[in-house]
């Protein structure tokens, strides 16, 4: 591996890490390894990229650390080692680790995996997403809907990515009444043509 497809950026995040250091270290050679792959920070995190496009990011939480596929869900998993976070993650896949000695036992499999989402990059496979519609509005967004046909066509209007983020989080609340008050206060956010976030 030539020091030269490092880039200064990944240093500095690896310098910062105050939790899995070694773990992203080695994570980094074994990605590097794969030579292809060009070493960017993407959502204030290392990713490996084929051409622009995702390939890999590394990411660390309280209890471990991961490799997240952005194509995941069009691996073969093999070893069954690979991790939907949530239920509403489509795509991507997590292959999961808490020590520096879990990932030097799975170079070889780590290697594999990597080879074989630069394939799926390269052949131009994409994950079949579920269609916004595929969503059931809750009841109390329709109703809402019916009330303000403003904000219906705000809600058409949005990307849908950003339409699903607000359904999922609306139907979340187990009770009516919490529903009814999520969807009002988001109601302007809506009617500006913003996400959740924005």
């Amino acid at each position: 591996m030539t020091d030269s497809r490092k880039t200064r950026k990944v240093d500095g995040f690896l310098k910062k890490a105050k939790k899995w250091k070694e773990e992203f270290e080695k994570l980094r050679s074994i990605i590097l390894d794969c030579e292809e792959l060009t070493e960017e920070i993407k959502w204030m995190h290392p990713c490996y990229t084929l051409e622009g496009k995702n390939i890999v990011l590394m990411h660390g939480f309280k209890d471990y650390c991961a490799l997240l596929f952005h194509k995941g869900a069009l691996l073969k998993d093999t070893h069954e080692i690979l991790i939907q976070q949530t239920e509403n993650v489509q795509a991507a896949r997590q292959i999961r680790f808490t020590s520096l000695q879990e990932i030097i036992e799975m170079e070889s499999i780590l290697k594999d995996y990597i080879h074989e989402a630069i394939e799926v990059e390269k052949a131009g496979l994409e994950v079949e997403l579920k269609k916004t519609e595929e969503y059931s509005i809750p009841e109390e967004l329709q109703t809402k809907f019916e009330e303000v046909p403003d904000l219906k066509s705000a809600f058409e209007r949005l990307t849908p990515g950003r339409q699903r983020a607000y359904i999922l989080y609306f139907s979340k609340a187990k009770q009516s009444k919490t529903r009814v008050s999520r969807i009002e206060k988001y109601m302007e956010h809506i009617l500006d043509g913003k996400g959740m976030n924005d």
